[in-house]
């Protein structure tokens, strides 16, 4: 049996094309120009087809004629290419134009059922990879303390409120104070740019008398799901990357929701983050 992947950036898209070629589907990928690395190629599709966004009648015809029936979404597309270099064809425009809300949850729930409509049904990205689903509990040598514990319940306070109106996934903590949000740059960016504005806060300045932050300059990160996650797209990815970013940021506990957050690199993942002294859990 065939099936579709509509491939985003990262590795996830492969560990998909990977997992399915093991489960003895025939995998054929529509790869985004704008966003897949090239290497997809390397890991035995059937067939790789190159798109650009907004090509969504070409995709459409491509998958009927490969006879796929069945397909997944996996890798990020960048809210800021979504919506700012896509050049659509006809059948995206009036999708768009039609849009009530232009966010990412409206506009890939909206290509999902013209994909259905056309007998191609979008399945969970997850569907194959359950056990690198965060599992409940904390996975690391080291658990959060009680500061940490305090933020994560207060980040998750803050995320969950936002992740409603699809703001973004994840916040930034200190000491039970909110450092950054994500918007659409991203997690990485948003961890990186708490760590520089925990390092800009409280520098002495003897010119003026500043003082310093009161703030720890230990961050914790808190990335949730969205109220009723669509688990066929925009699923919470962490990995490698994810904890070496958080090193470098100044973070030193991440936490995460329990059966929505895929841990891309599996063991390598918390090897890392052990390695580094940061604390991963899931609940």
């Amino acid at each position: 049996m065939k099936f579709g992947l509509i491939a985003g950036n990262g590795r996830f898209p492969m560990l998909v094309l990977d997992a399915a070629r093991a489960h003895g589907h025939e995998v054929v990928v529509a790869a985004l120009k704008e966003e897949t690395f090239p290497e997809i190629a390397q890991h035995g599709a059937s067939a790789v087809y190159w798109f650009s966004l907004g090509e969504l009648s070409r995709l459409i015809e491509t998958f009927q004629r490969e006879g796929v029936t069945r397909a997944v979404m996996a890798g990020q597309v960048r809210h800021k290419q979504i919506f700012s270099a896509i050049r659509p064809d006809w059948r995206l425009a009036k999708l768009l134009l039609n849009l009530n809300t232009r966010n990412t949850d409206a506009l890939l729930g909206a290509v999902a059922k013209v994909l259905a409509d056309e007998g191609i049904t979008l399945e969970s990205s997850t569907a194959l990879l359950e056990p690198l689903l965060a599992k409940p509990g904390v996975a690391t040598r080291r658990g959060p303390d009680e500061s940490e514990r305090k933020s994560i319940e207060y980040g998750r306070r803050v995320a969950r409120h936002l992740a409603q109106y699809d703001i973004g996934q994840t916040v930034v903590v200190a000491e039970s104070a909110c450092v950054a949000v994500e918007a659409m740059e991203g997690t990485d960016a948003t961890i990186l740019r708490a760590g520089e504005l925990m390092r800009s806060l409280g520098s002495q300045d003897p010119a003026s008398g500043t003082a310093p932050s009161t703030l720890s300059r230990a961050l914790v990160v808190v990335k949730v799901a969205k109220p009723n996650q669509d688990m066929r797209f925009d699923v919470p990815v962490i990995g490698v990357r994810t904890f070496e970013t958080m090193h470098a940021a100044g973070a030193c506990c991440l936490a995460v929701d329990a059966g929505k957050c895929l841990l891309m690199d599996g063991d390598a993942g918390i090897e890392t983050a052990n390695r580094l002294g940061i604390a991963l859990v899931a609940d």
